[in-house]
């Protein structure tokens, strides 16, 4: 059972490398959730209402949501590194990034399954072969999914979906959700999926991913129908790909959780779409 597949498949992390090199300056970080390789340096990072954290190694530094923070390098030396901007999807309404911490400070010697990657993060971002900025990209969505994994893994994730999928049992019952949205489950079926009582599932459902099973199976038909719509399916084939008997009761229940139409959502996603996806950065002198 591959807890992660169907998450991944509808709403992939993305990532847009921004910066590769010898960071002199104070600069401060803003607008978006950010990913900091520190490859070689020390740095002092500074969080309002957060003591200022020192790094000293090579560190990889997670910013899964929008939270603005300062780096402050050595004037002289500088500290090496490779930044990117990320987008773990939550803006159409996948759950991947709901319930991660705010800042995961990951010392790369104590996590060895990340050095290849970040082995090749540097050589592309201090090198300058043809298709850098692509591959740069496409190395930090992977990293992206590595460090989802390792969460997930390691039951680092308080509530939210990635915390269910780090329960035996819960696990189960996601997963069946997220591979067939369409099944018209009960709260009975998702109970025997996962090998217990009602009530007990129920419980622990709502302690763990922080919400009902059947309105969380809400969500994820609306996440994917987010998809297919994306993808031009017409309205009609996308409500009865969830789930729905009619595009009016589709129409309905999209409106209630997202607060829009399918026509006003896709709307915003094309005119998202025509923006890079860029945080704001400040320089200080």
């Amino acid at each position: 059972m591959d807890s992660l597949a169907a998450l991944f498949a509808h709403v992939s992390p993305a990532a847009r490398n921004f910066f590769a090199g010898n960071l002199c300056s104070t600069v401060t970080f803003r607008g978006t959730a950010h990913l900091h390789l520190l490859q070689r340096g020390s740095i002092t990072l500074v969080q309002a209402g957060m003591a200022d954290v020192r790094v000293d190694r090579p560190s990889l530094l997670f910013f899964p949501e929008e939270r603005p923070h300062t780096i402050v390098t050595d004037p002289i030396d500088g500290a090496d590194l490779v930044c990117a901007t990320v987008d773990l999807g939550r803006t159409s309404g996948n759950p991947i990034g709901r319930g991660l911490p705010s800042f995961i400070d990951l010392e790369l010697a104590t996590h060895p399954e990340l050095e290849a990657i970040c082995q090749l993060l540097v050589a592309e971002g201090f090198g300058s072969a043809a298709g850098r900025q692509a591959a740069l990209d496409r190395l930090f969505e992977y990293l992206l999914i590595l460090l989802i994994r390792d969460v997930v893994a390691k039951g680092l994730v308080g509530t939210g979906v990635l915390a269910g999928l780090s329960h035996p049992r819960l696990a189960k019952a996601l997963t069946a959700i997220h591979d067939e949205p369409a099944r018209p489950w009960t709260l009975q079926d998702l109970a025997d999926q996962a090998g217990m009582s009602r009530t007990r599932f129920a419980e622990l459902f709502r302690q763990v991913v922080g919400g009902t099973p059947i309105d969380y199976l809400s969500c994820w038909r609306i996440t994917t129908a987010q998809r297919l719509l994306a993808q031009g399916k017409q309205l009609k084939t996308v409500a009865h790909a969830v789930g729905y008997d009619n595009s009016a009761a589709f129409a309905r229940r999209f409106g209630q959780i997202t607060g829009e139409s399918p026509r006003q959502w896709l709307a915003g996603q094309h005119a998202r779409a025509q923006s890079p996806l860029v945080g704001e950065v400040t320089v200080h002198e």
